[in-house]
């Protein structure tokens, strides 16, 4: 058993002299709703987006148990009009399912006894708090009996991944339904929910399941990766917060801006993945530091389904591709599978793919991810359709490096028949996406960058080595229906090489030009 009601400050204390970004703010947000109409709050994300770091923020702030002024008197909340109305002025009952989870499965317990586990426990911590609290039938009758003795207070509820059991159980629909129904009576209770509960503030990574087409606890105000309205800006780190971090660690803030940037919300906002930005500024190195986890296991499954040519989309994707998806029809959970598009809405909400809300397109956010989504190519056995793409792009790679024009040109040749590569092929623009796909193999060993400026010019492709590759650096210009020799003498009248000396000791300039008549790619690769 642990502490669920009132547990104080520490676990917010302990964390609070690592976290350098002030996002107290999320705090106004949740006081305006406190004991309104909008008081019910589900906040979905990926790992490492600072979901947890919240709940603990949010449960320091509240818990009436502790005296919390010494946490927050120097942050933003602080100076809100709200602040000291709302500071350590209720009953919390702050939860984290995925524990219980953990605890059923040591002790050999189903997990559909999750939801009574639950129950269990709250009841025994309530007797903690409230020690003369007369046994009441139910835990709702004993929270209401909290709330009405002298000088009670309402609760405000604090639930971290609230979806994990939707997640584990994903084949128990019984299980789900036991633990959606405890949530029902504590938030949809009409005789109950008035009365006790003040706020909720869920965490997950998914939105709120669907019962059919609608929200299975429909009470509840959503803000997902898809749809984050006024809490986008608490999503993850701002540009703004980067740059300063960077300047403060002393780590150079263009990589860690291709690494981590590209999670677009709202429209609006650029966000950074909060953990990993934090890691490279830690280890002053840019890499992925994204954490493996069952969710993202689960998605190896899905895309051999292969919904609807689902592999190839996620080809093009890695190669740079936008998509335009339909998000709505998604259940929510990880057993309703139709269509390639739950696949990818998946993903947004795994932190894969960002969605664009105003263009209803995905892509690949950075080159973190890109980087994963190459590690994930590589689990192919040998043979598969997506292991000899991968194997062929090494190859390209290697020719490249090594000078062999004819070959890569030979390659792009080959490359321009797969189904990956675009339906049309009829400028520059399609010989560029012909590119991205060519060499998937380059991403984990360079960051790839697209018309990069120069002193008099903009370079249509950029291939900077990372810090632990040792490789040069490749400038890729392309033409149409001109020579490759002409794009190297671009690349050169251009000064295109004049911003990158600093990456590595060597530059190869590389020139691809596709010819009409000839139906012929060509390739020349120069040393600068």
């Amino acid at each position: 058993m642990g502490i669920y009601v009132n547990p104080g400050n520490q676990a917010f204390e302990r964390v609070l002299p690592y976290s350098y970004v002030d996002m107290t703010g999320l705090i106004r947000l949740m006081n305006v709703r406190v004991g309104g109409s909008e008081s019910l709050v589900c906040i979905s994300r990926p790992r490492g987006f600072g979901k947890s770091y919240a709940a603990k923020m949010l449960t320091a702030y509240y818990d009436c148990s502790c005296d919390s002024h010494a946490l927050f008197d120097k942050k933003m909340i602080s100076r809100t009009k709200a602040y000291e109305e709302h500071l350590n002025k209720y009953n919390v009952i702050s939860l984290d399912i995925g524990s219980f989870l953990f605890e059923a499965k040591c002790l050999h317990r189903p997990l559909g006894e999750v939801p009574q586990m639950i129950v269990e426990d709250l009841r025994k911590d309530l007797k903690r708090v409230y020690p003369n609290l007369p046994t009441r039938r139910t835990l709702n009758e004993e929270l209401l009996c909290a709330v009405e003795e002298p000088g009670g207070k309402p609760f405000i509820f604090i639930i971290d991944e609230w979806d994990a059991m939707i997640r584990e159980a994903k084949d128990d629909e019984a299980a789900q339904m036991s633990y959606l129904n405890l949530l029902r009576g504590w938030f949809k209770n009409s005789s109950f929910t008035p009365k006790v509960v003040a706020a909720a503030y869920m965490t997950g990574i998914l939105p709120i399941k669907k019962d059919g087409s609608q929200s299975a606890i429909s009470d509840f105000q959503e803000y997902s990766m898809l749809y984050p309205g006024e809490f986008a800006k608490f999503t993850g780190f701002s540009e703004k917060q980067v740059k300063q971090l960077c300047k403060k660690n002393r780590i150079d803030f263009e990589s860690v801006k291709a690494w981590y940037d590209g999670y677009e919300l709202a429209g609006e906002y650029a966000i950074y993945n909060p953990y990993s930005v934090m890691s490279a500024c830690r280890e002053k190195t840019c890499r992925s530091f994204w954490n493996t986890t069952s969710a993202a296991e689960a998605m190896t499954d899905y895309i051999n389904m292969d919904f609807d040519g689902l592999q190839e989309t996620i080809v093009q994707l890695i190669g740079g591709a936008v998509i335009e998806v339909s998000v709505d029809q998604f259940q929510n959970d990880f057993e309703h599978f139709e269509t390639k598009d739950d696949v990818l809405t998946l993903l947004v909400h795994l932190g894969y793919l960002t969605y664009d809300t105003v263009h209803k397109t995905v892509h690949v956010p950075n080159e973190e991810v890109r980087d994963e989504f190459r590690h994930f190519l590589c689990k192919f056995q040998p043979g598969s359709q997506w292991s000899r793409l991968l194997g062929r792009s090494r190859k390209l790679l290697s020719d490249t490096l090594q000078k062999n024009g004819e070959a890569v040109a030979a390659a792009l040749e080959e490359i321009r028949e797969e189904d990956y590569a675009p339906q049309f092929y009829n400028n520059e623009q399609s010989l560029r996406a012909v590119i991205k796909y060519a060499y998937i193999a380059a991403f984990g060993q360079y960051v790839k960058v697209e018309e990069m400026p120069s002193d008099k010019g903009i370079a249509d492709v950029v291939f900077i080595p990372t810090p632990l590759s040792r490789l040069p650096v490749m400038i890729v210009e392309l033409k149409w229906n001109s020579t490759a020799g002409g794009a190297i003498s671009q690349i050169k009248d251009k000064k295109y090489t004049s911003n990158l000396k600093p990456f590595a000791g060597q530059i190869l300039l590389v020139g691809i030009n596709y010819d009409e008549k000839t139906g012929k790619h060509t390739c020349l690769i120069e040393t600068a």
